[in-house]
């Protein structure tokens, strides 16, 4: 069983290295600062999906202070939602650094981090690790406390920003499908005047359900809000992205690396790699998995 005690120490073993590597950043040389403040998202605007995001570009010194103090933001603030985690895109280039120094500290950092996210997730429900990470360290967003730092120290051709939509996926049974159902049919939906409507909605699923094998394989793929990433490219082939939900640390690159910026954000009408789907249940995004 996970302790207060335990979770506690993890995470003050955590903080602790995170604020050694904001101390040890601080002290870095840096040729280029620049961090793309998002707007704040409301406990009362989590549900809404943004059609467009006004990118409002930091640079220098106010950028650098941005970047740092975004390490070490981790915390649930008054008015602003908990479920809508703040993203902090930004880019970091230290120059004439100790580069396996700084290495081994994110090393050490993102080491703590996934530790952390460990001991959570070892406790059974989660509710019970609500409980005991709300008892253990009031107010932390454990979603942000597991952020990965991501930091490249070999110079590549590029390094970019851009808009990734992504799709939240989770496989079910024939079973587990019905049973989700069978719950939703006991809920008071407030969209829905009439719950007798309500209830036949959901029947009229379930039995579009019920009609499938029982070895059907099910999967509910439910887009995600709009996430900002960071694109590094080596060439056209050696190229990889991350997220940029925390900034980005270029650690001594070559004078000519292409460094791009965070556009604004406008949801695009088409999207040439968008497929229609065909939803068994259209509010849950729940389709068969092609074979």
């Amino acid at each position: 069983m996970v302790t207060k005690v335990q979770i506690r120490s993890q995470f003050d073993l955590m903080n602790e290295l995170t604020l050694r590597l904001i101390e040890e950043l601080k002290e870095c040389e840096f040729s280029k600062a620049e961090y793309y403040q998002l707007p704040d998202v409301s406990s009362f605007d989590e549900s809404k999906v943004p059609e467009s995001i006004l990118v409002s570009k930091i640079t220098g010194v106010p950028a650098q202070k941005s970047i740092l103090n975004s390490f070490s933001d981790m915390y649930k603030k008054s008015g602003l939602s908990s479920r809508v985690l703040k993203r902090h895109p930004g880019l970091l280039v230290i120059k004439n650094a100790d580069k396996q120094a700084l290495n081994n500290r994110i090393a050490q950092v993102n080491k703590a981090k996934a530790t952390f996210k460990e001991c959570i997730l070892a406790i059974d429900s989660n509710d019970a690790r609500f409980e005991a990470v709300h008892n253990a360290i009031p107010n932390l967003i454990t979603l942000a406390a597991y952020r990965k730092i991501h930091s490249e120290s070999e110079s590549p051709f590029s390094v970019r920003f851009t808009w990734m939509h992504k799709h939240a996926t989770k496989t079910l049974t024939k079973k587990m499908a019905l049973e989700m159902l069978d719950k939703s049919a006991s809920y008071r939906n407030p969209r829905m005047i009439d719950q007798q409507k309500w209830q036949s909605l959901v029947a009229q699923e379930q039995l579009r359900v019920a009609s499938l094998g029982e070895k059907e394989k099910l999967r509910i793929r439910r887009p995600t809000r709009v996430s900002p990433q960071v694109n590094v490219r080596y060439t056209a082939q050696n190229r990889y992205h991350v997220s940029a939900a925390l900034p980005f640390i270029l650690i001594n690159p070559e004078p000519d690396v292409k460094l791009g910026i965070l556009p604004d954000y406008q949801k695009p009408e088409t999207h040439p790699r968008k497929r229609e789907y065909d939803f068994l249940v259209d509010r849950l995004y729940l389709e068969q998995v092609e074979r």
